[in-house]
């Protein structure tokens, strides 16, 4: 197996730096959007395990990817506590039972991840079975307070007004939640794991709208709480989890305590300050900025090797976007940017 990867996130020495991209699989590729326009729509892609797993693997036939990630989305879990998810075509997504009351969060249950998201753990298990050694697996799961913005709000926000008004005006209705979606989420990675996820991530996308005393009480306690229930070890194998707030440049040394194995890192984070705050105590993955595959593929190259060169000689690098790759993006671009790390890193990990 390429075990680049879970050899970088246990900083462990490698040839070359790993890389795998944030949104690898999606609609950039021409191939992604005709298996959506099959599929009908974009819940039905994610609910039917055969067609997630053929775009989990076409980015894995274009460019020699160190990783394959699971195709899905972090709203699976309100999705199946019967909030009515919908994706609204240049909207994104939608929920048509929003939770607002303390009368709504207490109506909530935790879904069995067997049952009520039986789907992504057959897609789990048919991704892994298809891969067959030849690359690890990612799972992954939304942080709890970043699930609770969109269930509060109904939908994506610019302010998050009415999630940062429950978090003041009753914060203990907001732990209440919090504590429920961190119950559901544990489950959910644990059931990953089980059906054959070998790393995990979760993603605090929006723990960084949150000043610095909320994101340690509504944030990072629920991820830490997570982390500590999760798998270390699943059949002998060791299950890493990588941890990623976005504009959480401020917090890298309280998230590097959580038990986690690597911190995922946006574009707004200098690569070698990163390091040198968080020591030997975690991997680091990131951080090009997905606007710079818009530019040439001279550009991507040289801001590929800043990237590299900010990190430094020695493991514990993984190379990835500060975020997601966006539609607009031409594949040759991608290709471009994989292949300059390929070009470009063995010489940080050369000994002696």
């Amino acid at each position: 197996m390429n075990d680049r990867l879970l050899r970088a996130l246990a900083r462990q020495a490698v040839d070359r730096t790993p890389v795998w991209l944030m949104r690898q699989a999606g609609r950039y590729l021409p191939e992604y959007r005709e298996t959506r326009r099959q599929a009908g729509s974009f819940l039905a892609l994610c609910s039917t395990p055969d067609l997630a797993c053929e775009v989990t693997l076409q980015p894995l036939r274009r460019y020699d990817l160190d990783a394959a990630i699971l195709f899905s989305d972090i709203l699976t879990i309100p999705w199946a506590m019967g909030l009515g998810l919908e994706f609204v075509e240049g909207e994104g997504p939608q929920f048509r039972h929003p939770v607002r009351t303390r009368a709504d969060i207490e109506r909530l249950g935790v879904p069995d991840p067997e049952d009520d998201l039986g789907f992504v753990m057959e897609a789990v298990r048919t991704i892994r079975r298809e891969v067959d050694g030849r690359w690890p697996l990612i799972g992954f799961a939304g942080s709890p307070w970043t699930l609770a913005t969109y269930m509060i709000e109904g939908r994506g926000s610019r302010t998050f007004g009415r999630a940062k008004r429950l978090l003041l005006e009753d914060p203990a209705s907001m732990h209440r939640l919090l504590t429920t979606l961190a119950d559901a989420t544990i489950e959910y990675l644990r059931a990953q794991v089980r059906a054959g996820a070998q790393v995990l991530m979760i993603f605090d996308t929006w723990g960084g709208v949150l000043t610095t005393p909320a994101w340690h009480a509504f944030s990072l306690a629920y991820m830490r709480r997570i982390v500590e229930a999760l798998p270390r070890g699943y059949e002998g194998d060791r299950v890493p989890v990588i941890l990623f707030t976005k504009a959480g440049e401020g917090w890298l040394e309280s998230m590097a305590t959580s038990g986690c194995d690597a911190l995922g890192l946006d574009w707004r984070t200098d690569m070698g300050v990163a390091r040198a705050r968080v020591g030997e105590r975690v991997a680091l993955q990131g951080n090009l900025d997905p606007s710079t595959l818009l530019a040439s593929p001279a550009c991507i190259r040289n801001e590929v090797k800043r990237i590299l060169a900010e990190y430094g000689s020695g493991p514990g690098h993984v190379f990835n976007l500060g975020h997601g790759i966006t539609p607009d993006v031409d594949p040759a671009h991608v290709g471009a940017c994989i292949e300059a790390v390929h070009e470009h890193s063995p010489a940080w990990h050369r000994q002696g």
